[in-house]
């Protein structure tokens, strides 16, 4: 998560369905994955949504508390760290390897990662947000490795009984790239047991959202997905 990227049309359909596993009344985490603002590309400018009321009723309170903050140009993601926006807990410690050298990459993403870990302990779910998805080989080694989840983090919450959630940006690859991957991590052994699940956003900017279920939550959760498929905002996503 970029500060830019605050208030666009993927944070309104992220934090309409956070909103809603909340109301079921599981205590919600949230770690941003936070990552400095990039100036390469346009990512972030999908805010017409809060313009145009297309969308208003999937959320309405939270449509009007996102089109203040674009109107305010308050983009950083501490504005959404409300209870009017979301009732939850919230890690936004920066994730910063652009001056850090590829020796100190791993201490400093292990050091962030036990402060995110001890922040959101006690949390029932926790959303995962980073910037593409689950790691690839080709980022491990690279400067721009704090773009993405390690299946290893996503484990360590599990196993301090948290259910995840964690978001994949859709490259230029078919659903069955995704879904596969998701699948392998399920048969890992760290997190047996676990139920999985997934949602696409369907609109602009395609993004999954995954879910590793801890079964004394899956119930739950698969009660509040069906209900919000069925309501405004089914049309803004799909069972993966």
């Amino acid at each position: 998560m970029q500060d830019r990227y605050t208030g666009d049309i993927g944070d309104y359909g992220k934090l309409g369905m956070l909103r809603c596993l909340a109301a079921t009344g599981l205590r919600v985490g949230v770690n941003w994955y936070r990552t400095p603002d990039e100036d390469h590309n346009e990512d972030g400018r999908f805010t017409q949504y809060a313009h145009d009321g297309s969308y208003r009723d999937c959320d309405p309170q939270l449509w009007a508390s996102l089109a203040q903050i674009l109107d305010a140009k308050q983009r950083q993601v501490e504005s959404l760290e409300v209870p009017e926006i979301l009732d939850a807990v919230f890690f936004h410690e920066l994730l910063d390897f652009s001056e850090v050298s590829f020796r100190e990459r791993a201490g400093i993403r292990a050091d962030w990662h036990r402060q995110a870990l001890a922040t959101l302990n006690g949390c029932e779910l926790v959303f995962a947000d980073p910037d593409n998805g689950l790691m690839v080989p080709s980022a491990r080694r690279s400067k721009k490795g704090n773009k993405y989840v390690l299946p290893e983090e996503l484990f360590d919450y599990y196993q301090q009984g948290v259910s995840v959630i964690y978001y994949q940006h859709k490259a230029r690859r078919q659903d069955v790239f995704y879904t596969d991957r998701h699948n392998k991590l399920l048969q890992d052994e760290r997190i047996q047991g676990a139920e999985g699940l997934g949602l696409k956003f369907t609109r602009t900017s395609l993004r999954y959202y995954w879910f590793l279920l801890r079964p004394e939550h899956a119930e739950t959760v698969r009660r509040c997905v069906a209900s919000l498929l069925a309501g405004p905002w089914g049309r803004c996503f799909e069972l993966c």
